[in-house]
């Protein structure tokens, strides 16, 4: 009995010594937990916890990157439910940050969240926001009106942003130096069936050259930039080599229409490029020209003429 009570009085200590802490210890506390541990936990503790979470000190990154890594979560990533939950999430941490969010690096989010953090977030530097099937050119064009100081920006497999938007944030964000504007492997969709819906795999944006020109016309100081399984073609890939002259890495992998001598001629514009990655793979010259020049499939699949593809 005696022990019972000594054990009750200590725990009683503990709770009040934790209680008496100042909003600043507190601060620096939580500080050091994770994301998760703060939200699932600490925020649950006490009221006094619960608004402490809510410093904007603790608010001013929004990394969800590592949560998206799990393969068997996949597919449920793409529901409109998990895209509520992302944005509800998104929309309070707008809030909280008290306009001091500088990083965001979120998937599946809505013009719903981005629509707050457009309204609030006037020092907003990173943007990511890649796999958002619902982002739209009309909230990017509010995105650059009210976070011009975006330095990188993350909107792949983003299908319903245009060429519109990246013309309008080159334009409003001048300190934009990395760009990643990824697509799907649209040329072998295997590895996205069952996980992303069809009708979004079918709705992946056709006219490549339209976004390079924007690129190249709006975006000058680019240093970073990254267009997987972009339907680019030579016109595309000399354009930025024009246009953003800059470039110190590009990503050309998967851009089945530009061939190696393609990206050598624009080379030559850039002089300060240290990394290029090209197209990794040879696609047969029938797969993209069947309608027009019926008779070379004959001709490549006896001379197996694609290995000859630079």
């Amino acid at each position: 009995m005696d022990e019972e009570k000594k054990s009750e009085r200590e725990s009683r200590t503990s709770e009040s010594e934790w209680a008496e802490l100042t909003h600043e210890c507190l601060i620096n506390i939580l500080f050091r937990l994770s994301l998760e541990d703060r939200w699932r936990a600490a925020m649950r503790v006490c009221k006094a916890w619960h608004q402490a979470c809510k410093d904007p000190y603790l608010n001013s990154v929004l990394d969800l990157e590592s949560h998206f890594v799990p393969a068997n979560e996949l597919p449920r990533f793409w529901t409109p439910d998990f895209e509520r939950r992302v944005d509800n999430m998104l929309r309070s941490v707008v809030v909280w940050s008290s306009g001091s969010l500088t990083q965001i690096r979120v998937r599946h989010c809505s013009d719903r969240s981005l629509a707050l953090v457009a309204q609030r977030c006037p020092n907003l530097q990173i943007l990511s926001i890649r796999s958002s099937p619902h982002v739209t050119d009309a909230i990017m064009a509010e995105i650059a009106s009210g976070c011009p100081k975006i330095e990188e920006l993350d909107i792949s497999y983003c299908y319903e942003i245009s060429d519109k938007s990246l013309a309008i944030i080159g334009a409003r964000c001048p300190n934009l130096h990395v760009l990643k504007r990824n697509l799907m492997n649209w040329l072998d969709p295997s590895q996205h069936v069952g996980i992303v819906p069809n009708e979004y795999l079918n709705a992946c944006p056709q006219d490549g050259d339209s976004e390079a020109a924007a690129i190249s016309r709006c975006m000058p100081h680019l240093l970073h930039l990254e267009l997987r399984f972009l339907k680019l073609t030579a016109k595309g890939v000399t354009l930025i080599s024009e246009g953003c002259k800059e470039l110190e890495y590009i990503d050309l992998s998967g851009c089945a229409n530009v061939t190696s001598r393609d990206i050598a001629y624009a080379s030559l514009n850039l002089k300060n490029l240290k990394t290029i990655k090209k197209p990794n793979f040879y696609i047969p010259r029938s797969s993209f020209h069947a309608e027009r020049y019926g008779h070379w499939q004959l001709y490549d699949e006896r001379f197996q003429t694609d290995v000859f593809r630079i």
